[in-house]
């Protein structure tokens, strides 16, 4: 019996040190777009007001683990039983991504006649401001969802030959990093200023150097949450881009000749303007047609 029990000791150790190599060799695989991921969410975290930052942050973590609740189970099925689906899923996920990264560079090239943004916010009732939060929670959550897809599908890509328990425990880890480790990341950033004034009050003198730390921390939050918002639609492209160029073989070949980076950019700017003036181009039609 004794025998028996160190026996089955040795198989768990043994089963932890092919997970501790294999969850190493996803998260090398993985690392992309996790980075992806971490800028698309800090710059979707950040623009709320300070005493709402956490509490949002905190309701997207948990929107995080319950996509990775629904696409972990869905994922294992899928490419047990029906590989081709998965393909379609990236493809369709592509598309949102690529629109989102595209729209985010329409807003900047064309004028808009919605005003002030900071001031528009100012003019809204506390339950209007609530309701804006929600939907940029929501907004948050499904980019998320998208992302989440793409990470479990290459973690499970990196174990597609090992036994099932494998497979589970090592894209499992790989989700809770995803979700734990980025957003953790996430919240020491939008929590930066704050941090930084404690810094400056830490005494009274005006030059000492926590006050220099502190000032800039406060002075860079603004410019690190901008190149994240650059980074994050970047990254929006160069993901749908990615999908599409690793899933279609006739867009493969479109852009072989070009830098892998490169190609996969190009490829998410064109299929993401594309969708954008479709959906523009809906938009004009469904309004001609309710005036009727």
């Amino acid at each position: 019996m004794a025998s028996g029990f160190f026996a089955l000791l040795d198989d768990i150790a043994a089963l932890m040190d092919d997970v501790s190599v294999m969850s190493k060799v996803a998260a090398k695989k993985t690392a992309g777009i996790l980075g992806d991921d971490l800028a698309v969410n800090a710059e979707k975290a950040s623009g709320f007001m300070s005493s709402r930052e956490l509490p949002v942050l905190w309701s997207i973590t948990k929107g995080s683990f319950l996509n990775k609740l629904i696409i972990l189970p869905i994922a294992f099925l899928l490419s047990a039983f029906l590989p081709i689906a998965i393909t379609v899923i990236l493809l369709i996920g592509g598309l949102y991504l690529a629109y989102e990264g595209a729209e985010k560079i329409y807003e900047f090239l064309v004028p808009h006649a919605h005003g002030d943004e900071e001031e528009a916010l100012q003019d809204l009732s506390k339950e209007e401001l609530m309701s804006l939060e929600k939907e940029r929670v929501k907004s948050a959550i499904l980019t998320d969802f998208i992302l989440s897809i793409e990470i479990v599908i290459i973690a499970l890509g990196t174990v597609a030959q090992e036994t099932l328990t494998m497979q589970i425990i090592v894209v499992s880890i790989i989700a809770l990093i995803a979700t734990v480790g980025v957003y953790g990341i996430v919240a020491l950033l939008v929590r930066m200023d704050e941090f930084g004034l404690k810094l400056i009050d830490l005494n009274e003198r005006d030059d000492s150097f926590s006050d220099k730390i502190g000032r800039f921390l406060v002075a860079a939050l603004p410019k690190i949450i901008k190149g994240l918002s650059i980074i994050g639609t970047i990254a929006l492209l160069l993901v749908s881009g990615g999908l599409f160029v690793h899933n279609v073989e006739f867009v493969h070949h479109l852009v072989e000749s070009f830098p892998s980076i490169l190609g996969e950019f190009v490829v998410g700017l064109v299929v993401g303007f594309v969708v954008l003036f479709i959906i523009i181009g809906i938009k004009k039609a469904w309004k001609l047609i309710s005036k009727k």
